[in-house]
């Protein structure tokens, strides 16, 4: 504080020009435009910053420069895709290059420095723990019904290669994302209330309810379940878990000393859940009861029509 205002001072001597501007640029592209009297608090005979402008200039900047990292996967030949490091906005040295210009006047370029992300899963962490299966659990499905398919197959490939870490809780609805017709999701049969409806992201209940199944098998520890409001044929009577974006989700907890990763595939009329750890993982797997794949599960014919996305 002492050296702005020393700075400051000085400009009492050489006046700023508040007609300069700062250029700056990510990856050598103009993002923003600053000009010095944006950021001049008014009517001050030192020039100083005004902060609140600053703060604001620098949210503006956080969202334009942040680029998300990206965990690794395994991929569906299973081959293992490195993960992606994401890119912020490094605060400290932004400062110091700002403040550099804003007390040396004249108009001025200024490259935004920045910061790695790291991404939570690296290839490392996921070639050690696909190695040892510790549940897993499959259901059936009418592959000939395109759009509830289409559906589970979408709902999968976001659960797949997911990673929770010990203490860590899970959400179906926070890791599968709201299934929206921008995202893909189609129009299938789905419960509302105890009826037959339709609605987009019809059968992704079915994903859900495999994963409970499967991480149950795995002896995890389950937090947050409810069931339909009518029984589905999918799975055996009490063996679902309904979930929807405005509603219920499904929760669990690794209570384990090892990481956790889930495998999510879909094959044709089987959509199928396993539960993978360390070679030294120490588990407890519980038996549950498996749903018959002798046939597939009774499917209804729906006339009404919904915007909405319930438990289906």
């Amino acid at each position: 504080m002492n050296f702005t205002w020393m700075v400051g001072l000085l400009m009492l001597i050489q006046p700023l020009s508040t007609q300069d501007h700062l250029s700056i640029t990510h990856d050598g592209k103009p993002i923003e435009r600053i000009e010095r009297d944006k950021v001049t608090v008014p009517l001050l005979p030192v020039p100083m910053v005004d902060h609140d402008r600053y703060n604001l200039l620098l949210k503006e900047l956080d969202k334009k420069t942040y680029r998300e990292p990206i965990n690794a996967r395994i991929d569906k030949s299973g081959q293992i895709v490195p993960e992606q490091a994401g890119v912020k906005l490094y605060h400290k040295d932004f400062a110091e290059k700002f403040y550099t210009y804003f007390f040396n006047g004249g108009t001025s370029t200024l490259e935004i420095p920045t910061l790695p992300v790291p991404p939570r899963v690296d290839k490392e962490l996921l070639a050690t723990i696909r190695i040892k299966q510790i549940g897993h659990y499959h259901t059936v499905f009418n592959p000939h019904n395109k759009n509830r398919s289409h559906n589970i197959s979408l709902a999968a490939e976001s659960l797949d290669s997911s990673v929770i870490f010990p203490g860590e809780v899970f959400s179906f609805n926070q890791t599968v994302g709201k299934r929206t017709a921008a995202k893909g999701y189609m129009r299938a049969p789905i419960i509302v209330k105890g009826e037959y409806s339709e609605g987009v992201g019809g059968g992704i209940c079915q994903v859900s309810s495999t994963l409970f199944n499967a991480v149950d098998n795995a002896g995890v520890t389950i937090t947050q379940r409810y069931s339909h409001s009518r029984s589905v044929s999918y799975v055996p009577p009490g063996r679902d878990a309904t979930v929807s974006w405005y509603g219920p989700d499904f929760h669990f907890k690794n209570t384990y000393s090892d990481p956790l990763l889930i495998r999510a595939q879909v094959h044709g009329g089987v959509v199928s859940v396993a539960v993978y750890s360390t070679d030294a993982i120490e588990y407890k797997p519980r038996r549950v009861p498996w749903a018959s794949i002798d046939q597939l599960p009774k499917e209804k014919k729906i006339e009404s029509h919904v915007d909405t996305e319930p438990a289906d």
